[in-house]
């Protein structure tokens, strides 16, 4: 495109640009700065369990000599295998108002991944929807919970005046979860009661010592009870070590929560403090004082995300999925965490949408998904 040019990065000064890019796009908005070591980590082909089922490529858009914009094309082997199809992604996607750039990124991507082989270009997602997923078309105004992307209202019509085209629109609920007379549906209560009652479900909060063994347990509902969704990627043993490790750094005995009957885990909702609480304060860096913020964390974290509640399919009509959704209720009881955001939840998922609809919640965030054929 005229005046653009476009690089694969070379070397750590372009890596240290690409992640800095959004520091210097998003200065003054309502988005939260990740911490730029942890970025450059999840980038890291080493480190990253991704790169074990993936590959990747991340590029750098220029005009004049300035970096307008930025981009990453990927393959997910496990996913491809799983689905039986061709698709490539996109993602990291950040860059000005500039139209030629978006274009020129986006022809970039789509080429790459057309050389090996993919029929199918979606995205956004940091590198797969278990990441950071979707461009922000609805709340602006509001700031990103943790691993929650945010976009100026911009990028929607860059993307979609690049000829991207939707695929699928992703969902963030506002749950207010302290006064559970005003908002809750009366059916969810007795839900829970059946499930207590009838089919012997109890509810416990999961151990931290013995963290990694849980998530065995939910790898196994997660990949079961996710299968059919749409941008399903299962879980193997090596992104069940990493994200151990990232859920040690937010755990919350109240908020980590399994579901069982007659000893067998049947349903697991895993939700997590609002870090981005922490990492606003923090700017980016750990260092010279991030990481006393970072320690004192439930302090400064009064909301919660969601993030996975998932069931067993043969146990999906014993009323367990309300009984966890109590057990939120019951958790904001007895902890500074009042409020938080369930997602994101696929618009297709009329099960969770009716579940929390009937919490009291209400949509506050909308992401969308693009595709482009190759």
């Amino acid at each position: 495109m005229a005046g653009v040019s476009i690089t694969p990065l070379a070397g750590r000064r372009d890596r240290k640009r690409f992640v800095e890019l959004p520091f210097r796009l998003h200065a003054g908005t309502p988005w939260i700065p990740p911490l730029k070591i942890e970025r450059r980590l999840f980038m890291s082909r080493r480190l990253n369990p991704f790169f074990k089922h993936g590959q990747a490529e991340h590029f750098l858009a220029r005009r004049d000599g300035r970096v307008v914009g930025r981009i990453s094309a990927q393959i997910d082997r496990a996913f491809n295998e799983f689905h039986g199809n061709s698709w490539g992604m996109f993602g990291f996607l950040e860059l000005e108002d500039d139209p030629d750039a978006i274009e020129a990124l986006i022809d970039a991507a789509a080429a790459w991944l057309r050389e090996r082989g993919c029929d199918r270009m979606v995205g956004p997602m940091d590198y797969s929807m278990n990441d950071e997923s979707g461009i922000l078309i609805e709340g602006q105004e509001l700031e990103p919970m943790i691993r929650q992307p945010w976009h100026p209202a911009y990028y929607q019509r860059l993307c979609e005046g690049a000829g991207l085209e939707k695929a699928m629109d992703l969902y963030s609920w506002e749950l207010e979860i302290e006064n559970r007379g005003t908002t809750l549906l009366p059916v969810l209560e007795e839900l829970d009661v059946r499930a207590r009652e009838e089919h012997g479900v109890r509810i416990r909060k999961m151990s931290r010592r013995h963290l990694r063994r849980e998530l065995d347990e939910f790898a196994e509902i997660y990949n079961a009870a996710w299968a059919e969704n749409w941008g399903f990627v299962p879980m193997g043993k090596a992104d069940l070590d990493a994200y151990a490790l990232d859920l040690q750094l937010v755990y919350s005995p109240e908020w980590f929560m399994v579901a069982e009957k007659d000893g067998e885990t049947i349903a697991i909702a895993i939700t997590v403090l609002d870090l981005n609480q922490v990492l606003k304060r923090m700017k980016g860096r750990l260092l010279p004082l991030g990481w006393l913020h970072f320690l004192r964390r439930n302090r400064h974290c009064d909301r919660v995300r969601v993030g996975f509640l998932g069931v067993r399919p043969e146990h999906q009509n014993t009323g367990v999925a309300a009984a966890l959704y109590i057990a939120h209720f019951d958790a904001a009881a007895v902890t500074r965490q009042k409020s938080g955001e369930a997602g994101w939840i696929l618009e297709t998922n009329e099960a969770m949408n009716r579940g929390l609809e009937a919490m009291g919640g209400s949509i506050v965030k909308r992401y969308r998904l693009y595709e482009r054929a190759l």
